[in-house]
């Protein structure tokens, strides 16, 4: 019994040490300012503190920045019971991403290296989008040269302004894996199909109030059902 529970451990290890491995990044934080690419009253509103991802080479290859506080809409038994990205309104300016080199989003279209803003975006409940992916919840990327105001818009200008990223007529899409327990630190995890996520914890304010909310942003890996 003994030898089968210390087999089995081993086989614990052994499957995160390969998932640890699949992460095809390394986590570092630094302080750095926000790009100049992005326009003055977007940089005001983010933190100065990056997560930057690094590449096997050690050189950045993707660099975000968050919105210190996010705001939110939610009632006290909502809150009591936990908030999900659905208390925060649709188009919120999250915060911004900076590639060093072409990234593929979810959706496997080529977004340039350059800075886009994150705005947080439901996807629409139709046939169209059924089984794409296995939640509905994204952030969309905008040039940073077009997005220049951080208060929300209607969701059709987002999906327009967003379909700049990768030149075509889709947004640039960022799946959101859900985060309901949040860590103090930020760090990675490996999921199925070579998909790496990104887990951090950010502050909402909710009627003056702050209160924690977990992010999970796919850096890596792509729909299999396109």
């Amino acid at each position: 019994m003994l030898s089968r529970t210390i087999a089995f451990a081993l086989i614990l290890m052994f499957t995160a040490a390969v998932r640890a491995d699949d992460v095809p990044f390394k986590l570092k934080i630094e302080k750095t300012p926000p790009p100049k690419e992005l326009n003055e009253s977007i940089q005001k509103i983010l933190d100065d503190q990056a997560l930057r991802l690094m590449d096997e080479k050690g050189e950045a290859a993707i660099t975000i920045w968050f919105r210190t506080t996010i705001p939110a809409q939610a009632a006290e038994e909502q809150i009591k019971n936990g908030l999900t990205y659905r208390e925060v309104p649709q188009t919120t300016f999250i915060g911004a991403v900076q590639f060093s080199q072409a990234w593929t989003d979810f959706r496997k279209q080529k977004i340039p290296a350059g800075v886009y803003t994150l705005r947080l975006a439901f996807q629409p409940m139709d046939g169209d989008h059924m089984g794409t992916a296995p939640y509905n919840e994204f952030c969309l990327l905008s040039p940073a040269a077009k997005d220049v105001n951080p208060d929300t818009m209607q969701p059709k200008e987002l999906q327009e302004l967003s379909a700049g990223a990768p030149g075509g007529t889709h947004p640039g899409v960022m799946l959101l894996f859900p985060n309901n327990k949040p860590e103090p630190e930020p760090k990675l995890v490996a999921k199925s199909n070579g998909i790496a996520v990104l887990f951090v914890k950010r502050e909402l304010e909710v009627k003056g109030n702050k209160t924690p909310l977990g992010f999970g942003f796919t850096v890596a890996g792509h729909s299999t059902s396109e």
